[in-house]
């Protein structure tokens, strides 16, 4: 249940930095942002997948705290600093 709520506010963001980059630069550029949002987004995951599955028991605490939530909640940390300085941060 709270991977949703992680997935929905990933959601949003890529349609939030798609439409600012768009209004900005174009379609070409909010594209290319939208792919490298989706890049970050699977190699973070990929990376804090093993530290979640070796700091998480193997017996499941509780059916809303899996080892998967844990390792969306430890990418939102890097990401969040990446989307702020990629969005918010950057002067174009």
């Amino acid at each position: 249940m709270v991977e949703i709520l992680i997935f929905y506010l990933h959601i949003l963001a890529w349609i939030y930095a798609f439409t600012k980059v768009w209004q900005e630069k174009g379609t070409k550029m909010a594209f290319l942002s939208f792919g490298i949002l989706a890049f970050v987004f699977v190699i973070l995951w990929t990376l804090t997948s093993p530290i979640a599955r070796w700091i998480y028991p193997s017996k499941p605490i509780s059916p809303y705290f899996t080892a998967d939530t844990l390792s969306l909640l430890l990418l939102l940390i890097p990401e969040s600093i990446f989307y702020y300085y990629y969005f918010f941060r950057a002067k174009f």
